[in-house]
């Protein structure tokens, strides 16, 4: 029994000193690495965005009154100064035919006034009246020639007020849905005041909210390139384009309009406007779509998307050094075209980075790396 028990114990020793000696003897495995290049990639930021049109005024009822007329085909287009609606002008003439009245009452009060001045003057000139009569005069018809100011200012808003009656485009482009019926009260809450909106759309304007680290992200690319040479105007390097709702890419390619001066407070973004060329009309003020701003950058280290793993929110990469031994190595990327992302640190050009068996591999473990050629997938036609 004591024999039996020794052997047990000695098989047992053998048994583990065999495995301790298999893996030992275990070969380092080949695991397929790209390595980390430079290329030539479009960088792109994109960002929701609403269209408005180049100009868009609103048709507003400046005076009250029923509406008479409407004289345009709604969703048509209108030259500047075309009628587009009427409002019932009775009470305007009538005001019209006051204020002429008052003119003409202030006229026939001056032509007194100036009367009785070229009487008296010489009078008092020669003492023959005192000189309070002759103040008294110069008075009235100073104020005389007050009252025909006042009357013709009177009589001009009169005018005014009428010719509000008559609602003419200011610009020329696509009118809107009236807002106001024919026979409906105009012009004051919560009757409609704005009757309808014309716009200009032969170009078109959008506006975007950029979070403010990507913008200081974009401004940095753009500095960058400056300081490079590389961007001597924003065409050279910089393009933008318009992702519409039903994923189509707008054939037109967009130019900065301005950028906003400020950061808003409360939302912590900051606007940009883009003008975009709209011949055929396909664009109207309200849709929505995706400006993709791009960057054309040169001679950038890349690494393919599929090489990063994400552990709490950090990304990272396996890279294979040297004495062929795995690291893993924290980066900071961003995706851009062809499923690559651009390397903002964390490796450098020419290192080797596990592409095939990232599940398989540890920290600190033997491989044989195994170069590949990263080919790219042809991306899909708009």
């Amino acid at each position: 029994m004591r024999m039996k028990k020794v052997f047990i114990v000695a098989f047992s020793l053998l048994s583990i000193l065999g495995c301790k000696e298999s893996k030992k003897e275990m070969p380092p495995q080949k695991i397929k690495v790209v390595a980390v290049e430079k290329k030539d990639v479009d960088d792109h930021n994109r960002f929701v965005g609403e269209v408005s049109g180049r100009r868009d005024i609103p048709i507003r009822a400046r005076v009250d009154g029923f509406l008479e007329t409407i004289n345009f085909k709604e969703g048509g287009r209108v030259n500047k100064g075309d009628l587009l609606y009427t409002i019932d002008a009775q009470s305007y003439l009538a005001a019209v035919a006051v204020s002429k009245s008052g003119v003409a009452e202030a006229k026939t009060q001056l032509v007194k006034a100036q009367s009785d001045y070229n009487r008296i003057k010489p009078l008092a000139d020669k003492n023959a009246l005192s000189q309070s009569d002759l103040d008294a005069a110069i008075a009235q018809l100073d104020a005389a020639k007050a009252y025909v100011d006042a009357a013709k200012a009177d009589l001009r808003m009169s005018n005014i007020n009428l010719s509000y009656t008559r609602l003419r485009s200011p610009i020329s482009g696509v009118i809107g849905k009236t807002k106001a019926k024919i026979g409906e009260y105009v012009g004051k809450d919560p009757n409609p005041v704005i009757l309808n909106v014309v716009s200009q759309i032969d170009e078109m304007l959008i506006d975007i909210f950029i979070p403010e680290a990507q913008y200081i992200k974009l401004d940095r690319t753009v500095l960058r390139l400056k300081e490079e040479g590389k961007l001597k105007d924003l065409s050279d390097r910089f393009t933008t384009k318009l992702e519409l709702s039903d994923g189509s890419i707008f054939e037109h390619i967009g130019k900065v309009q301005f950028v906003d001066r400020e950061v808003n407070a409360n939302t912590g973004t900051i606007l940009m406007q883009f003008k975009f060329p709209n011949p055929d009309k396909l664009l109207r003020p309200g849709m929505y779509g995706k400006v993709d701003i791009i960057f054309n950058r040169k001679n950038t280290l890349v690494i393919p998307e599929r090489v990063i793993f994400d552990i709490q929110g950090t990304k990272n990469v396996y890279v294979v050094n040297k004495e062929g031994l795995v690291e893993l190595r924290p980066v900071s990327t961003h995706k851009v075209d062809n499923g690559y992302n651009v390397v903002d640190s964390g490796v450098e050009e020419g290192e080797q980075i596990v592409y095939e068996g990232i599940q398989l591999v540890r920290p600190k473990m033997k491989v044989i790396p195994e170069i590949i050629v990263y080919e790219p997938k042809p991306e899909k036609a708009e």
